[in-house]
């Protein structure tokens, strides 16, 4: 395994705990982790000194609108970002709060966002994100959960804190708008007896008041970031000034090694919720190098406008978006008409040919990016040289296409909130890793533990099971949740819930979760993520939804079809209707039972893991009606409770 070393044997099963490989650790980290950069003991150093070394250089920008209509991106520089969170860190103490007081942060990504969470950092105070995309209840529950007693929100956000009162005004004095306030707002606000200022006013309230930095030290905590969850209320993660700094050494070693370090010219589109941890530590690696960070407008239906003026060169994506844009440009090509789609085809095939071989994807295929593939990679503003795709599994065959149309390195990561983001990154130029999470970043060490009851063992040729981690990345337990933290954190191992598999190279694959299985009526168990990753490989779906119980001996399934595939498919057999009549016809469900018993065979799925009958969903999975994670993860009870009508349906119908 090329990619690893090993550091420690494993051992069989005992004393009632299952078997576990051998630990490894990233080639990279051969000789020990990268130590953390001097002088650099919590988040607020990373700025401090960002701020010493890059003052003028351009770090938060965001598209000013000029009578209705977006220009171009105004900068303010680390020394005017550093002016302001010093003014908003002494009046948030002004307002009573000291080291280990809790803020909350309420809205899509923003300067202000950023200027708040620096400031925080600053005084030792906990940022804690309020999901932009959680309704009222988990607002609330994570209001008064985590105690935050200062609020900042964007414009929009503030009338749905106000609908948290009076119950979180237990701890709750103050609210902030990252813009205005209304003068009913003020009204209804103060009626709590909280106080409620505009971006402006809370700016000099502090006036003259200057406050003393406490000292914080590295086991500090900088935030507690409240994870969606599949089941139950969020999990507040509680998450170290050392995690953040062991993650930027970890990750900035690895990307030195490929030739890939960030430098103060690169430029970030922020987009991904900072309520999260994949981008709140990018940002946080791009600030370490004094780069800039330009925000969206809050719309992804301007984003790609937005993308085209900022001209990002580093690129996050979940792979919803990246799904979006692999399906835009084969809608593009394909009414291009014969020639262009011939082109296209030609030179995709050349360039993956050449890539398969070995060949960087710079040097691939020159002309044809030059003459074919320069359209995509302007479409994505013409500098990317870098596409980061993290919190969900991306589909092979997209990130392969990517991998050769973008004219960027697509790698794919891997990590959790409470392993500070990212475990695991596939390397440049490496095609034999699509489809893996590529081997693990140097600062952590990481082994599979054997899940009997899967079959999953870590002890055989292709090691199996659970994947766990340890280092300093990790968080520091579940707030207020000891249980909780106790049964995921064993002996300084931290156990993910994700099925992986070792690769010969030393990657890993994400293959199941240790969770999602169910026993069906004759008694075979069903790891159904393992199952709908098989099935997402059909194009002609965009998502699916595999459901199975002990009362029932097959499965059945409620799926997204793809509107282009799904149209293209019925145009060819002279169907007629729309997208919504299409899903409800007999022969477009027959179509895509077709498609997935097709898949089936080809990957040799056992008999009960076929799928006995389908229903075409024309509205995707989506979070208004509680059915993903703001991680896009399904909700495994909340959908059964939502499609419970048409499962019973097809049970009746197949039978």
């Amino acid at each position: 395994m090329q990619n690893v070393v090993e550091v420690e044997p494993g051992r069989p099963a005992a004393d009632g705990r299952p078997s576990v490989g051998p630990t490894y650790r990233s080639a990279f980290a051969r000789d020990g982790f990268p130590p953390p950069v001097p002088g650099m003991d919590n988040c607020y150093d990373i700025f401090r000194m960002a701020v010493e070394k890059y003052p003028n250089n351009r770090m938060l920008g965001h598209r000013e609108i000029v009578d209705g209509k977006a220009g171009a991106y105004v900068w303010k520089t680390y020394k005017e970002v550093f002016d302001i969170a010093n003014k908003i860190g002494y009046s948030i103490r002004s307002c009573g709060l000291a080291k280990g007081s809790r803020c909350g942060i309420y809205g899509a990504n923003c300067p202000e966002w950023i200027i708040t969470m620096e400031a925080c950092n600053a005084h030792g105070i906990y940022c804690v994100p309020l999901y932009d995309t959680l309704g009222a209840g988990a607002v609330e529950f994570i209001l008064c959960h985590a105690e935050v007693e200062i609020a900042f929100a964007e414009e929009k956000k503030i009338e749905l804190l106000v609908k948290t009162l009076p119950k979180s005004n237990e701890f709750l004095k103050t609210i902030v708008s990252f813009g205005k306030v209304t003068q009913e707002q003020k009204e209804e606000v103060r009626k709590y007896g909280l106080s409620v200022y505009s971006w402006d006013e809370f700016l000099s309230l502090a006036a003259d008041q200057e406050f003393d930095l406490p000292v914080k030290e590295k086991s500090d905590i900088c935030t507690i970031m409240y994870t969606s969850g599949t089941t139950g209320d969020p999990k507040g993660v509680l998450i170290s000034n050392a995690s953040i700094i062991c993650l930027i050494a970890g990750v900035d070693r690895l990307l030195s090694s490929q030739n890939e370090e960030l430098a103060e010219s690169d430029v970030y589109m922020s987009y991904l919720p900072l309520a999260h941890i994949f981008d709140r530590v990018v940002e946080e690696l791009f600030i370490f190098h004094g780069a800039s960070i330009g925000f969206w407008r809050g719309d992804v239906k301007l984003l790609v406008e937005d993308i085209g003026v900022l001209k990002p060169t580093i690129m996050c994506a979940v792979p919803r978006v990246l799904d979006r844009i692999f399906s835009g440009l084969q809608a593009k090509i394909s009414s291009g008409g014969f020639l262009k789609s011939t082109l296209f085809n030609v030179a995709y095939k050349f360039k993956h040919f050449r890539m398969m071989r070995g060949a960087k994807h710079n040097e691939a295929a020159s002309i044809c990016d030059k003459v074919v593939f320069s359209k995509v990679k302007e479409g994505l503003g013409g500098n990317v040289r870098v596409i980061l795709s993290g919190a969900a599994p991306l589909a092979t065959h997209v990130e392969e296409y990517l991998r050769v149309v973008t004219c960027a390195h697509v790698l794919q990561g891997y990590g959790l909130t409470e392993t500070c983001a990212g475990s695991f990154v596939s390397l440049p130029n490496q095609m034999s890793m699509i489809g893996t999470v590529g081997p693990p970043v140097p600062n952590i060490d990481v082994r599979l533990e054997s899940v009997p009851e899967m079959d999953y063992d870590a002890l055989v040729s292709t090691p199996r099971g659970e994947i766990c981690i340890r280092g300093e990345t990790l968080f520091s337990g579940y707030y207020k949740r000891e249980d909780l933290t106790k049964e995921v954190l064993i002996d300084g191992w931290f156990h993910t819930g994700d099925i992986g598999e070792w690769q010969p190279d030393g990657c890993m694959k994400i293959i199941d979760r240790k969770k999602n299985i169910f026993k069906l009526s004759q008694g075979e168990y069903v790891a159904v993520e393992n199952l709908e990753n098989v099935y997402g490989l059909v194009s002609a779906l965009d998502s699916i939804w595999v459901y199975g119980n002990s009362f029932e001996s097959f499965l059945v399934a409620v799926v997204n079809p793809n509107k282009e595939a799904l149209e293209s498919w019925a145009a060819a057999n002279g169907i007629s209707g729309d997208f919504e009549s299409l899903c409800k016809n007999p022969k477009a469900k027959e179509y895509i039972l077709g498609e997935l018993s097709r898949i089936g065979k080809e990957k040799k799925l056992k008999g009960f893991e076929f799928i006995k009958d389908v229903h075409l969903e024309p509205v995707p999975f989506d979070m208004d009606r509680d059915l993903i994670t703001p991680t896009y993860k399904k909700k495994r009870p909340q959908l059964l409770k939502y499609y419970q009508g048409v499962i019973d349906n097809m049970y009746k119908s197949a039978k």
